[in-house]
């Protein structure tokens, strides 16, 4: 492998790895501070509980996820210095208003979350994770805006053989880095929603904590089905822009070979690559690709013939991770609704086999985010700014392919060590179960606000 394609995997395994934690914190800093609040509203011991022990559960993740993000950005000097030197100028700067901003809040205020126990008011103590969820999620604004700048580049000109910004506010209100926004972090909410759900259903099966961890799975549940409402309002939106700015990723991602008006949506697809057409074309609904893309009928797809082969992305990844993820939302959208439903009956306990389910799907959520990224970064190929700066061309000029998998193998030993410790740490915590004695949390605290 080359210095280009080493550099590839690397920053792939890295940032794959890296969203392992960003989803869970997302959706669960939300849970946590609506159970908190729940607790200052009513009083009720058992939200108490369960802020504490989902709490804690969010503070390993969040640890382990902050430790992970920092190498990210390194390697945009280190392999990626021509990228860096291209686009700094505009790249550079959602992401210093990230960490001088999102980054610093979250960093002060999970401070006093965690060591204001009893030290400042409970409604002072609530706001401050309130503040975190805030923060994270301004957190991956800032970044997915910025992403959405290679998506989709607006706002700038290219002078002196590099891109310099011209229109801050077209590159924050650029429609392609919102609604990827919005698709994103309501699918990390969906990440928090069933791993709250999986672990509930553990101790539901176990007879462990049976009030505890129903209200949990309820809670979850409904917040699940929100998330994956959104989620597919989102992702409606988001297939239309792509289908309008990134049209040979949409064609990848639907493997439409053939441009094409009135396109029907074939349920059934089986690519061939080589032959530049599909081997199987089964169950088609007339025209539906063309409203999925254009929310009309009579749309134009194009199709990946009239697009240069140079200029394609990888067909088969791209299509395949697309229509895994749409599938997998299809299942959480159940699974949430039916979770809801037996929540309400009360009848959890009574569905054995839908509690293993749970259980078993906690992992799922995170492979549909990882699938979506897969599409995004592989769909965007082989631009890593669309239409703007090939990938073969921001790679540093400095480095070699020794020096490329040296740090590669390095990487990935690092993160497997501290994969294998979250995976530890949330196990054992999440199989212990919450603490019963709240004693030295319910003392009054030196402060009132």
């Amino acid at each position: 492998m080359d210095v280009v394609s080493l550099s590839r995997l690397q920053f792939a395994v890295t940032s794959m790895f890296h969203f392992i934690f960003v989803p869970l914190t997302l959706g669960l800093s939300v849970l946590v501070a609506y159970m908190e609040t729940r607790y200052v509203l009513t009083g009720n011991e058992l939200y108490l509980k369960m802020t504490k022990f989902w709490g804690k559960l969010f503070l390993i993740n969040f640890a382990l996820g902050v430790v992970t993000g920092i190498t990210l950005e390194f390697q945009f000097g280190m392999n990626w210095a021509e990228y860096s030197r291209y686009v700094g100028d505009i790249f550079g700067a959602p992401l210093a208003i990230e960490a001088t901003v999102a980054f610093f809040l979250e960093s002060v205020f999970i401070g006093v979350w965690i060591f204001g126990w009893n030290k400042v008011s409970k409604k002072v103590h609530a706001l401050s994770i309130w503040i975190v969820a805030f923060a994270t999620n301004l957190s991956g604004l800032w970044i997915l805006l910025a992403n959405g700048w290679m998506q989709h580049p607006v706002g700038y000109v290219l002078r002196n053989n590099r891109a310099e910004m011209v229109d801050f506010m077209a590159l924050i209100t650029n429609p392609y880095g919102l609604i990827k926004f919005g698709h994103q972090i309501v699918a990390g909410y969906t990440v928090g929603a069933f791993f709250v759900m999986g672990i509930s259903a553990y101790h539901l099966l176990k007879k462990s904590n049976t009030e505890f961890f129903r209200t949990s799975f309820k809670m979850a549940a409904f917040f699940g089905v929100g998330s994956m409402l959104i989620v597919l309002g989102f992702g409606d939106m988001h297939g239309v822009n792509i289908a309008k700015v990134q049209p040979a990723k949409f064609a990848a991602m639907e493997s439409v070979w053939e441009t094409q008006k009135n396109a029907g949506y074939p349920l059934l697809v089986v690519p061939n690559v080589t032959g530049e057409g599909n081997l199987i074309e089964a169950l088609t609904i007339p025209n539906m690709l063309s409203l999925l893309a254009f929310h009309t009928p009579d749309g134009e797809v194009k199709g990946l013939k009239d697009i240069p082969p140079d200029d394609r992305p990888p067909v088969l990844p791209v299509f395949l991770s697309f229509r895994l993820m749409v599938a997998l939302g299809g299942f959480f959208l159940l699974t949430a609704v039916l979770g809801a439903i037996l929540s309400v009956k009360g009848t959890l306990e009574a569905h054995p086999l839908f509690l293993k389910l749970m259980l078993f799907s906690i992992p799922l959520p995170y492979i549909a985010n990882q699938l979506g990224w897969i599409v995004a970064e592989m769909g965007r190929q082989p631009w890593i700014v669309y239409g703007v700066l090939r990938t073969s061309d921001a790679v540093s000029k400095a480095i070699t392919t020794p020096q490329v998998a040296f740090s590669l193998a390095g990487f990935t030993l690092l993160y497997g060590f501290l994969g294998a410790i979250d995976i530890y740490l949330l196990t054992t915590f999440a199989r212990k179960g919450p603490d019963d004695d709240l004693s030295t949390l319910l003392k009054p605290a030196k402060q009132e606000a």
